[in-house]
């Protein structure tokens, strides 16, 4: 579980912030701080991994705040949630090693977007002792191998998505999931969920099985193709 401490002085957008991140798989709420005092506060008291960090505050701003914890050498990942949007306040945040930057106003798919690609690199960074290059490049800064052209996706399916669900399909592969099941682990609309599925067992990643049982409509269920899986990767 990834432990998460919001930022943010306003308390509407906190608590938007909060029912956003409950809508997340693999993520817990543990604090809200309304202050960068505050927050400096609770992160000697508790352990977090991620906090979601506003700009604009009172006192010490967000950046200020950055700059702190850095100093503290605090093992703590930030995604910034803010207004500013000049470049000064984006580069300051990118070089003080935040991972990413959400401007105000912003929808629940790109919220949803950053902390899936978060979890899915705390996943794969915790699953390896050491990297090759390739793996750097792919997982890390999210680079494609040369040698692997990537092919066009049907309309409405989007590569960052489709690499959260094919991450959380590697996480299940030894077990069969249905549409729901995978829709609620990656955080995504049933609906939506469905369209992926379908494109993934079109090129074959995935097999397709119809269960019926003793009550109720006959389900889809959906099991990882290890024969075929090398497939995907023109499509990431």
């Amino acid at each position: 579980m990834i432990n998460v401490l919001i930022v943010e002085d306003d308390p509407m957008v906190a608590e938007f912030n909060k029912l956003y991140l409950e809508q997340m798989e693999g993520f817990s709420l543990v604090s809200v701080a309304s202050t960068s005092k505050e927050a400096l506060e609770l992160i000697d008291q508790k352990k977090y991994d991620l906090i979601l960090l506003d700009i604009y505050m009172p006192g010490m701003n967000g950046l200020e705040f950055l700059t702190e914890i850095r100093k503290l050498e605090k093992a703590i990942d930030v995604i910034i949630i803010s207004a500013a949007n000049d470049k000064l306040s984006i580069e300051k945040a990118l070089r003080n090693g935040a991972v990413d930057y959400l401007i105000k106003p912003f929808n629940f798919e790109r919220f949803q977007e950053a902390l899936n690609r978060y979890r899915n690199e705390k996943i794969q960074m915790e699953d390896h002792e050491t990297f090759n290059q390739v793996e750097l490049d792919r997982f890390i800064f999210h680079k494609q191998n040369d040698a692997t052209p990537q092919k066009q996706l049907p309309k409405g399916l989007t590569r960052n998505t489709l690499n959260t669900i094919w991450n959380m399909i590697l996480e299940m592969k030894d077990q069969s999931f249905t549409t729901e099941e995978l829709g609620t682990r990656v955080g995504i609309s049933r609906v939506s969920i469905r369209k992926y599925l379908a494109f993934l067992h079109e090129i074959g990643v995935i097999n397709e099985e119809i269960v019926y049982g003793s009550v109720g409509r006959p389900l889809n269920q959906y099991t990882y193709n290890p024969s075929k899986s090398s497939l995907i990767k023109h499509y990431l």
